[in-house]
């Protein structure tokens, strides 16, 4: 199949006068490879429309670069070719890589042919001695060194980084030197995540009022990036605030809330928020009960049913998701008891989670992280005890009573 696909993208990636001038002009204030690269990238993902017309052979075999290029619009062969030809032209090397973009179709024991795949990428060949902390998405390859997998047809992910989609997925390599099956990387779960921190204030009357910032990486900043780009009133913004909101408060009240870094790719996507909760807290006697986890859910039903699982679990990306909610006390109450810190730890995943008092107040930390994205059928048992931990803890409540001082 490589050399069959070589043969259909003789030519292809030969760069016209016009692309030549295009390259120059976009890193003519570059100063490294990196940066020359960058800019490339950048242009692809951004400035080439995506459009998929595809016309007999035309659903496997790319437009000519030069096509694409004056047209401003391809599908992902077609910006993938685009990319070659535009590296090409600074010295650096680029492979197709042929995959489907749903894990698992293709395989060591699901061998590649022509239907099975769905989206082409670049490997691209890092020049000797590049190295940089956003260039994750490599492996060192025994022939060909150091190779770095784009998506160009993504203009969500930043350059360095691959979706959740490509990662631990497997892709047929395309080189003249003899096509292979290649196994993309899998990230660190740090380079996709949330990191919610809230400084709350509760009254004693039960109502809970604050703070929250919200961090997005990798993927989780990609999908809101991409439900949020064609938004234009700023009260359709916050409609992910208000999902968060709803979905762990029984009322609330957003009084303030903005959008972080919506447009600049390379910056972490965030929402800055502040809201309030009538009777958040629940009387009971002369005391009042608290949840001290006050937002987001990390437990999920997906195995409580009674059919039997015959299918492995798939994660669609490593993930590594932290809360931290600070309660300052109401006036004149105080801790009388705490939830028992929570520590379950499986190879696939981990969940951590603690409430301690801190002075007048009380403070929540969690760690949520997907380490595998692959659980097997034999392990559905331990994630759905993984998943009745988090349920128990994301109950759990902070009892306060009366002062005795």
């Amino acid at each position: 199949m490589g050399i069959w696909y070589l043969n259909l993208a003789s030519g292809r990636r030969d760069a016209s006068a016009e692309i030549k001038q295009q390259v120059a002009a976009l890193t003519a204030s570059a100063h490294t490879p990196l940066e020359k690269m960058q800019a490339l990238a950048q242009f692809v993902q951004h400035d080439i429309r995506y459009v998929a017309i595809e016309l007999g052979i035309g659903g496997w075999q790319p437009h000519p670069a030069s096509d694409v290029f004056s047209h401003r619009y391809g599908d992902c062969k077609d910006k993938a070719t685009l990319t070659a030809a535009m590296l090409n032209e600074i010295g650096v090397e680029s492979y197709y890589v042929v995959i489907n973009s749903r894990r698992g179709s293709v395989g060591p024991d699901a061998p590649p042919t022509v239907g099975k795949f769905n989206h082409m990428i670049l490997a691209i060949v890092l020049p000797n001695g590049l190295t940089d902390p956003s260039l994750i998405a490599t492996v060192q390859h025994p022939k060909l060194g150091r190779l770095l997998f784009f998506d160009p047809t993504n203009e969500l992910t930043p350059f360095g980084q691959i979706g959740g989609y490509l990662q631990s997925n497997y892709g047929l390599l395309v080189s003249p030197d003899g096509s292979e099956l290649v196994e993309l990387p899998q990230q660190p779960a740090a380079t996709n995540s949330i990191q919610r921190t809230a400084k709350l204030t509760l009254d004693g009357s039960g109502k809970l009022h604050g703070d929250v910032k919200e961090v997005r990486l990798g993927d989780r900043a990609w999908s809101e990036r991409r439900a949020l780009r064609s938004v234009t009133k700023a009260s359709d913004q916050i409609k992910p605030i208000e999902s968060v909101l709803a979905n762990s408060l029984s009322t609330f009240r957003i009084t303030r809330a903005s959008v972080v870094n919506l447009q600049l790719m390379e910056q972490p996507f965030g929402f800055n928020y502040s809201f309030e909760s009538e009777n958040y807290a629940k009387n009971a006697g002369n005391l009042l009960l608290v949840r001290p986890r006050v937002l987001g859910i990390k437990s999920e039903a997906l195995l409580e049913t009674k059919e039997q699982r015959k299918f492995p679990i798939e994660f669609e990306a490593p993930v590594r998701d932290t809360d931290t909610f600070e309660i300052a006390l109401p006036a004149g109450y105080e801790v009388d008891d705490l939830p028992p810190p929570v520590d379950a730890d499986y190879s696939f995943a981990s969940y951590h989670s603690k409430t301690e008092a801190n002075g007048d107040a009380i403070r929540y930390t969690r760690t949520f992280e997907i380490k595998e994205l692959s659980v097997p059928v034999s392990r559905a048992g331990d994630l759905k005890a993984f998943y009745r931990t988090i349920a128990s803890d994301e109950r759990n409540t902070v009892v306060l009573k009366i002062s005795s001082k």
